[in-house]
């Protein structure tokens, strides 16, 4: 959970405000396809290849908090699935502990049992 707080202050922090590409020493801000140095707009002062080179550090940068967003989705997806299966385990256990379960309601809950396993195995892989 503490991670999970942790990833989600980082993922706002950095895209609410601009991102920041260090080259040649200098460390640019960018704002939708704008480039700032020292909180002057440079982005006409720039050669092609600077302004380029410039904007696909910040697609990369984006690039990785999009994929750490994912990861963060399918983690929680993940926990989710764990309880649930560990909800339908423990109530399956209690009914035949109490003789409360059939032949055909127990192949029906050992058929459910089996489908959580396989939508874990699933996420885990994704993960």
């Amino acid at each position: 959970m503490k991670y999970y707080i942790i990833l989600l202050f980082l993922t706002v922090s950095l895209t609410s405000f601009a991102q920041k590409v260090e080259k040649d020493g200098k460390t640019y801000e960018v704002k939708k396809e704008k480039v700032f140095l020292d909180g002057k707009d440079v982005t006409e002062t720039l050669n092609l290849e600077e302004k380029d080179a410039i904007l696909k550090q910040v697609a990369t940068i984006l690039g990785k908090i999009k994929m750490q967003e994912k990861v963060q989705k399918a983690s929680e997806k993940l926990e989710k699935d764990k309880k649930k299966a560990e909800k339908a385990r423990k109530k399956y256990e209690k009914l035949k502990k109490k003789g409360k379960l059939s032949p055909e309601d127990e192949s029906k809950w050992l058929e459910k049992l089996e489908k959580f396993t396989k939508r874990l195995e699933k996420a885990k892989r994704k993960l």
